[in-house]
């Protein structure tokens, strides 16, 4: 039996409230692949910041599950947002001490949880899949649970890294969704070549809905730079990322 969670219900109707007032008009394919129960860990692309909500709207129409999604320290830190994550149950990563959160999402992993992580790190600007991080690979080894890959494509065109949003520009948004087929990863398996076959996954199934998006993308900004967009390449978008952790961490050394 699901627990009743005040907190999580709120956001999700806040969180329906507000896609409605965009008219986002959403799309998924591969629904039947969301687990109904049991744990997994949901593999995300992430090219924008509301990818987290969508995708939980997306699982919520389908079974009414919550996701529970990795966050960095900084936004548990602050007081109104810490509080709403911390009474949605997600999980705190300290950047300098990442063993606490990991040991934390195999325990909620094997407890039945379904956990939310961005395999590429931060939001990418390229709007290409990067190389992805080990974790997601080496939690599901650990706690004996697939992989879901999930990709989001048009949730970057409502709010994402160095574009500010204007408001007759995002209502009506299509925004589609492609869940692939589980990944397995055994205990002591191969975690780069799992998390090798992951990165195709989900760069298949962003070509996928690229390719079927109903809007051209021709010269805009939010079109990937190989399909005749304006965004940066990957190369460049890795050197603007650099730069920007090399300033970040500068600031923090002060």
């Amino acid at each position: 039996m699901r627990r009743i969670e005040p907190i999580y219900s709120t956001a999700i109707t806040a969180g329906r409230a507000l896609f409605g007032s965009l008219r986002v008009h959403p799309a998924l394919d591969g629904g039947h692949h969301l687990p109904n129960q049991g744990g997994a860990v949901l593999a995300i692309t992430h090219f924008g910041y509301l990818d987290f909500a969508l995708v939980e709207w997306q699982m919520w129409k389908r079974n009414r599950r919550h996701i529970r999604f990795m966050a960095k320290k900084g936004a548990f830190d602050q007081p109104l947002v810490g509080r709403l994550l911390r009474g949605m149950r997600h999980i705190s990563v300290d950047m300098t001490a990442g063993a606490a959160a990991y040991g934390e999402a195999v325990t909620a992993l094997q407890s039945g949880e379904v956990l939310g992580v961005f395999p590429e790190g931060g939001v990418n600007a390229s709007f290409t899949v990067r190389e992805l991080k080990t974790g997601t690979a080496r939690m599901a080894a650990e706690a004996g649970v697939p992989i879901i890959p999930i990709a989001v494509w048009g949730g970057h065109r409502l709010l994402t890294k160095n574009h500010k949003p204007v408001l007759r520009e995002i209502v009506g948004i299509p925004v589609h969704f492609a869940v692939g087929e589980p990944l397995t990863v055994a205990p002591g398996g191969d975690i780069a070549a799992a998390t090798q076959t992951l990165h195709l996954a989900l760069q298949g199934l962003v070509d996928g809905l690229q390719a079927r998006y109903p809007e051209s993308g021709e010269s805009r900004w939010w079109q990937p730079s190989h399909l005749g967009g304006t965004a940066p390449t990957p190369a460049e978008a890795a050197v603007v990322e650099a730069e920007r952790q090399r300033r970040r961490a500068a600031e923090r050394a002060k």
